[in-house]
């Protein structure tokens, strides 16, 4: 992680469980990072550690709804002018709201294709071209993904989430691929974890706070610094090496 002192990652979703994880541990490896959520004040309280732990690098809190493309488009203009621009992109905001295909809201759809979908393509398309910019030839997109994004559970609640999910494998690879013709060493990586004990299953079954637990009792589960290890592994990789996809999922798991 040496060569990564000093540089810029963007991370989304930074203000809990994995998305909070991956950037204290930048920051720890002495990057600048800047982590943006709707909850900003979370992101404060953990630069506010970060700085207390007397990790090298610095964690920048930004305040960004990622559905909204204008804010998206004000935040990479905000780490142009504050830090020149990106290194290191991590996709990792994402919900799963309870909407089977066959009663579900379609508002509730909107809002997981604006976010696990829009905002991920909006975010890697601006990350490019602020790291052609900046004649950074080495950079690394990350889309944090799910093992939803690669097989379909028998599960109606999270049948549309899986569908958003199979978006992102494809265009993580349709990345690889279009970053390949244009000449660049920047690499693309997917990262697919099972299920990771976060708030996710709370908020995904905000109604049914047993349901959640009973889930993440039902086998000893990823942490969310398993996930960030992963990230580590990724950006500590040889230049010439791609990592396409990882998938991470607890020994128990049977999916």
């Amino acid at each position: 992680m040496d060569r990564w002192r000093g540089r810029v990652a963007l991370v989304t979703g930074a203000s809990v469980g994995i998305g909070a994880a991956i950037a204290k541990s930048l920051v720890q490896h002495g990057m600048k990072v800047v982590g943006c959520a709707r909850n900003v004040e979370q992101i404060k309280k953990l630069a506010a550690e970060c700085v207390s732990s007397g990790f090298s690098g610095a964690l920048f809190p930004y305040k960004c709804d990622l559905s909204v493309e204008d804010e998206v488009l004000s935040m990479f203009s905000w780490i142009k002018t504050q830090h020149k621009g990106v290194d290191v992109c991590i996709n990792n905001a994402g919900l799963a709201l309870p909407e089977p295909l066959l009663s579900g809201k379609t508002s509730s759809w909107r809002t997981m294709m604006d976010v696990n979908v829009m905002a991920l393509a909006v975010c890697t398309r601006e990350a490019y071209q602020s790291m052609k910019e900046k004649k950074v030839d080495d950079g690394h997109i990350i889309n944090i993904n799910s093992v939803c994004g690669h097989r379909v559970l028998n599960h109606a609640d999270a049948h549309f989430y899986t569908a958003t999910k199979y978006a992102v494998t494809a265009l993580t690879e349709g990345l690889r691929q279009e970053l390949r013709e244009a000449k660049t060493h920047i690499r693309a990586t997917g990262i697919s974890p099972g299920i990771v004990k976060t708030e996710f299953a709370y908020r995904l079954f905000s109604d049914d706070q047993e349901k959640a637990t009973a889930m993440y009792n039902s086998v000893e589960c990823l942490q969310a610094d398993d996930i960030t290890n992963a990230v580590v592994y990724v950006l500590s990789a040889p230049p010439h090496v791609q990592i396409g996809d990882i998938e991470l999922t607890p020994v128990e798991q049977s999916m």
